[in-house]
Order: C-alpha cells, then structure tokens, then sequence
C-alpha cells in the first residue's frame, strides 16, 4: 500500500536556527510555497525527492500532529556522500558529534552511522550503507 516517503512536518522553536542547520549543515535547500487554508506562505527543505515542511511552534498549520512539539524527532538520513566526509564536513562547519561512528541497522541492510543534534534537539543520524 505505501511506496515511499514524500514529506514531513518538523516543529521547531527555532525557525531561524533551524533552516540554518538544515541547509548550510546537512546541505538541503530551502523553498517557500503557498499552501493551507487560506494559503499563506510556507517553509521547506528539500533533499533528493523529499521535502520536510517546517511548522514554527504556536503557529502550525492544520491539521497537524496531536502534540507537535520540538525535539521529538529521531531521523536518519542516508548521506549522498561517504560517511568519512561527513565527517570532515561537520568538523568543517563545528558542529558536534554526539556519537559515531557506529554500526546500524538501516531499512535495506547495515548502515554506518554519526549522530547530531539539530537546534531544538532533534536527534539526527547520518549513514552510509555498508
């Protein structure tokens, strides 16, 4: 019944810090559009054929999640890049390891793995396939 990921809504506390982790750090770019009712202008970021929609806490849009609150994501991102240059990349831009590299298990097989933090204390893990 159901084939892929297309978005997801991501709450944060901190739009501005946000959309700055999410595009000069983990690379994605960001995108406005219209949308809702009434349509109002909207936040994306966008990477390969998804998109995770920002929502700033207090003013979501509906519908929306029974509790939407930030810091209760826990994702991981397959890289577009080897690992080790992740790696290079966080350091790069001084953003904190909070664990990694380890070994996981990912949807399709082994996975390598690094684990961050965004601004609202997200848990983000970033891996490449063994």
């Amino acid at each position: 019944m159901i084939d892929h990921l297309d978005h997801l809504v991501l709450t944060t506390a901190r739009p501005d810090a946000c959309i700055d982790f999410y595009t000069r750090v983990m690379g994605m770019q960001l995108e406005s559009f219209i949308g809702g009712t009434p349509p109002v202008e909207r936040k994306a970021l966008k990477f390969g054929n998804q998109k995770i929609n920002i929502h700033v806490q207090g003013s979501e849009f509906e519908p929306k999640a029974h509790l939407p609150v930030p810091g209760a994501f826990d994702l991981c991102f397959i890289a577009s890049m080897p690992l080790d240059a992740v790696i290079a990349r966080l350091a790069e831009v001084s953003w904190p390891i909070v664990e990694g590299p380890v070994t996981r298990t990912g949807a399709v097989g082994k996975i390598r793995s690094v684990y961050v933090r965004d601004p609202d204390f997200n848990l983000i893990e970033i891996s490449e396939y063994l």
